[in-house]
């Protein structure tokens, strides 16, 4: 039923009728995104973005963008994906959707948009969630919130989001739905997605009907992630013999929390080794000023800057600022005293909770018969193949189809190995961002995840 006959038959409905049917819909109208400015034509596809409240006392409030599949491949059988990108502090705006996974890439300009071909909206909904509150157009009136964020929180206000938005949008209750992220939120995806699976335990028709989740380049167990990552610069040519001895020596993280100042030493005299290159890509050209733009982050991954690549993002400040896309995105509506950035040096500086392990959490939801895939681009130095390797050895799953070649148009693409109750996928030539990097093998890689199908084979 259209918006205009809705509202009409809503005027005629007692209140009842009217809160349980009519309001989540004039809701809906209200978040409808009409056109983006230098859009290229009329879109395919229906968009909505806006604000969910996480958090009254607080004042606490998540911005969203809704992008659903092309009206011609039936959004309404299409499943739904939260897509998460990590820091911990930057925008699932700025990543996911502008360069990476959604419908449209930002021009030189800052300015004009134009399509991405490889966009996954053709397979799915996808719901970009900026997270936690101080990132992106995510506010808190509570100022103290910033400062305070952590893991925890974090998947607190995410659920709480989720179930507040399948009231917004009932037409999504009991549809397939999946979580996706990379990077930190290798943390975000698995601690969400078991709280979706604790909180619909018990359960026979939830509402949020949970299948699984697909996590890319992800932070996943600290001490596996250091040993891969300081063997892939070592074997990758990017530190000496001497320095990768050091780190393996100092950086201990069996029985410390926290970098050692010995191991803080060792990790710059690294950063000086592999000299100006782009950690998040190591075989692509840096931009000219990518050294004074890197800034690490407190914490456990100190090498770790949060963002993939100045001069991608740089596009995604220019546009997201300007007043026209606001507008025509209903967000900034509180006039947040700040620009809208693409990672939040306040959240990320000051993040509280992190704990070391993801595993136990894997471990559950594969008993649980959750769908769970996880992927690598094979060029990042910073949360590396290696590292990821490591992690799922650590689980020690028996392999159903042991490691393989998996192509594109006769090419190899990557390798894969399937293991019981988890699939991992490389691909290759593909840095942090592997949507980014090589979309046509990641929008690949999303189609096989979501058939539940394993890697195709040469004649694909």
């Amino acid at each position: 039923m259209g918006h205009f006959l809705l509202s009409i038959l809503c005027l005629l409905v007692s209140p009842f009728v009217y809160s349980c049917i009519c309001a989540p819909f004039e809701d809906q109208g209200r978040d409808k995104i009409t056109y983006l400015p230098g859009q290229p034509g009329s879109a395919e596809f229906n968009q909505y973005s806006g604000y969910v409240t996480v958090k009254k006392q607080s004042g606490r409030a998540l911005f969203y963008w809704l992008v659903e599949a092309p009206t011609s491949r039936r959004p309404e059988s299409r499943p739904l994906v939260l897509w998460l990108n990590g820091g911990p502090g930057c925008s699932s705006v700025a990543y996911g959707a502008a360069e990476e996974i959604g419908p449209f890439r930002i021009r030189r300009d800052g300015k004009t948009l134009y399509s991405n071909p490889y966009a996954w909206n053709k397979l799915a909904n996808l719901l970009f969630l900026e997270s936690p509150a101080g990132v992106g157009f995510s506010y808190s009136n509570t100022s103290s919130d910033l400062y305070t964020a952590g893991d925890q929180r974090t998947a607190e206000d995410a659920y709480t989001f989720l179930v507040n938005w399948f009231e917004r949008f009932p037409q999504y209750k009991y549809r397939d739905f999946y979580i996706a992220g990379e990077s930190y939120a290798g943390h975000y995806v698995p601690q969400l997605s078991q709280i979706v699976y604790r909180k619909n335990k018990g359960i026979k028709n939830p509402v949020i009907n949970f299948k699984g989740f697909l996590v890319g380049n992800a932070v996943t167990d600290d001490y596996h992630d250091y040993v891969g990552t300081f063997e892939y610069w070592w074997t990758h040519g990017l530190i000496s013999d001497s320095t990768y001895r050091t780190l393996r020596l100092t950086c201990d993280f069996v029985s410390s929390t926290h970098p050692s100042v010995e191991c803080m030493k060792a990790l710059k005299l690294a950063e000086l080794e592999q000299g100006n290159i782009d950690p998040y890509s190591i075989f692509t050209q840096p931009c000219n000023n990518t050294a004074a733009l890197r800034h690490n982050l407190r914490g456990h991954y100190p090498w770790m800057s949060r963002a993939y690549d100045p001069c991608t993002e740089r596009y995604s400040k220019v546009y997201f600022n300007r007043p026209e896309v606001q507008k025509a995105l209903h967000a900034n509506v509180t006039g947040i005293p700040y620009p809208w950035e693409t990672c939040s040096n306040i959240v990320g500086d000051y993040w509280a909770d992190s704990p070391l392990s993801m595993l136990p959490i894997y471990k559950e939801l594969i008993a649980a018969g959750l769908r769970i895939w996880v992927y690598s681009g094979d060029t990042d130095a910073v949360v590396p193949v290696t590292a990821t390797r490591y992690s799922i050895d650590a689980l020690k799953l028996p392999t159903i189809i042991n490691w393989y070649p998996w192509y594109d148009s006769g090419k190899v693409g990557g390798w894969s190995q399937v293991y019981t109750g988890l699939t991992f996928v490389t691909v290759t030539g593909a840095g942090h961002e592997v949507p980014l990097h090589r979309p046509r093998q990641a929008f690949i890689l999303f189609m096989s995840f979501l058939g539940n199908k394993s890697m195709p084979g040469r004649s694909f």
